[in-house]
């Protein structure tokens, strides 16, 4: 069973706790694509995809029970990945090659969800300015030949913590090790911005424990995600 969610709901403390409360739930499901619900979604904690039920495209945002999350001081260089940040040829940016990222990572990924109203919504978010919820693409770049090595989708909430969506990374063996060079080059970018720490996503990844993130549970998350917001309530 998921659930039908709305801006009311994500907007109220006493049902956001009852939400929160529930373990054997983790989806809701919606068929707004407006911008306003996918940033209350994301304030709130969830990490939303699409999916496609009878023949419509719904978003479906996520309460996990569990979180892979990364303090930057934490973070785990590999001896790959120290010898690539010798090298001077790469480069990374942001919002430079939004529509490439997203090329990028539907053709990495078989059942992809960041296509049609999804996508479009992301499109959206992306070109807006002057807001505490920024949507970005990161990009990797091969200074030599200008390629798009890696890259991802991710947002920075209101309460000043980077979350990842989803990415990917050039398959050629010339390559080996630049998707994991991305995310080192991103933490340390995140770190110098400020933020507070870098919401991973789902915990059973091995790449994302080899960088330095731990799991936590839905509870901890919580309290760790809004501590003025969700810190004292009974979850």
């Amino acid at each position: 069973m998921v659930y039908r969610i709305d801006r009311e709901a994500l907007g109220n403390l006493r049902i956001l706790e009852q939400i929160y409360r529930d373990m054997g739930h983790d989806y809701y499901w919606s068929d707004d694509f407006s911008e306003a619900m996918y940033v209350a979604l994301a304030n709130a904690g969830f990490i939303s995809v699409s999916f496609s039920y009878e023949g419509r495209q719904l978003l479906l945002g996520e309460i996990q029970k569990e979180y892979a999350l990364l303090q930057f001081d934490a973070m785990h260089v590999s001896k790959k990945v120290a010898k690539l940040l010798r090298r001077a040829n790469y480069r990374l940016a942001f919002n430079t090659a939004f529509d490439d990222v997203i090329r990028g990572i539907q053709a990495a990924h078989t059942e992809c969800w960041m296509v049609g109203k999804y996508a479009a919504l992301l499109r959206r978010l992306n070109a807006r300015s002057g807001d505490p919820f920024k949507l970005m693409s990161v990009e990797l770049f091969d200074e030599e030949t200008g390629t798009l090595v890696a890259g991802e989708i991710g947002y920075i909430t209101a309460n000043n913590i980077y979350t990842s969506l989803s990415g990917f990374h050039s398959p050629e063996q010339r390559y080996n090790s630049w998707g994991t060079l991305q995310l080192v080059l991103l933490g340390r970018h995140l770190q110098n911005a400020g933020l507070r720490f870098w919401n991973m996503g789902h915990p059973h990844m091995k790449y994302k424990s080899d960088l330095g993130a731990v799991i936590v549970p839905r509870p901890v998350f919580l309290k760790l995600w809004y501590p003025r917001r969700f810190g004292s309530l009974a979850i």
